[in-house]
């Protein structure tokens, strides 16, 4: 497939929600590549602060890819980082399975190596903690520039001594998450425990306060199939569905959870399926 600049150029005139770009040092070929697979203009080398025609930019840098809102003042890259910043932070000082997303899992009543299947990964944040703690996981991100970043911060994050370890336990799959767990054979169980942290719809009353929250809902939208996902997920899980969300939004609807884990602004509900194994 041809990769050349013209195929997805926009008319000089034309506000585009989304384009490929980078810095100087950024590799081209990779910007190339992105462009040709996403189906998005690729604008070459830019300074973000001065594009006027994409309202943000899928931007390639030395620090590796990131979606980037353009414009003067706006705020700086969302990554899926792994190795510096927050996850970096977390990953030398957790709070081991005490964490809310490791209870959720069920990772203090069992030793068990489990396979957890993330069918929401999103940056993979969750992930990276559950398989810091032992856990095998497999991710699955259907949105094909969400799912870019994720790639792109794993690999990164592969070349770093102390995360390689944890990364190695982390399984980037390809396609929809109920795809794959609606075609697992009849009576088949895939995965130990799978996590859902499917998008809610936006309420006025809560402010995007983080860029993350900015660029998925500009990018990704809304979850509107969480009722077939979870389904799925209690088809296939065999010990337990764990799902994120808002801590005073209401659960998916489909069955009651069995039991609920609440921090200061999100809960976990449990679907328990069967006891987890104690080693």
């Amino acid at each position: 497939m041809s990769r050349s600049k013209a195929s997805n150029t926009p008319s000089p005139n034309e506000l585009i929600p989304l384009a490929v770009a980078r810095s100087p040092f950024g590799d081209e070929h990779q910007a190339q590549a992105l462009s040709s697979d996403l189906s998005l203009p690729y604008l070459g080398i830019v300074r973000p602060k001065d594009v006027r025609h994409a309202s943000a930019l899928l931007f390639l840098d030395e620090d590796g890819l990131g979606v980037q809102v353009t414009g003067k003042g706006a705020p700086g890259p969302v990554r899926a980082e792994f190795v510096t910043g927050k996850m970096g932070y977390r990953r030398e000082h957790g709070g081991g399975t005490g964490q809310l997303v490791a209870r959720a899992v069920g990772l203090q009543k069992t030793k068990a190596g489990l396979h957890v299947v993330d069918a929401t990964a999103g940056l993979g944040q969750d992930a990276f903690v559950l398989a810091g703690l032992g856990c095998r996981v497999s991710l699955f991100e259907r949105n094909p520039v969400i799912h870019a970043l994720l790639a792109d911060g794993l690999a990164r994050a592969a070349l770093n001594v102390d995360c390689a370890p944890v990364v190695a336990r982390m399984t980037l799959q390809a396609g929809s998450s109920i795809d794959w767990l609606a075609n697992a054979q009849e009576g088949s169980h895939v995965a130990d425990v799978v996590y859902l942290d499917p998008m809610f719809p936006h309420s006025d009353k809560s402010a995007l306060v983080k860029k993350e929250m900015q660029v998925f809902r500009t990018i990704v939208g809304d979850d509107d199939d969480s009722e077939e996902l979870l389904a799925a997920a209690l088809a296939a899980a065999r010990y337990r569905v764990a799902v994120k969300r808002p801590r005073k939004a209401p659960a998916i609807h489909g069955p009651e959870p069995g039991t609920r884990i609440e921090g200061k602004s999100s809960r976990y509900d449990i679907y328990p399926i069967r006891a987890l194994p104690p080693r």
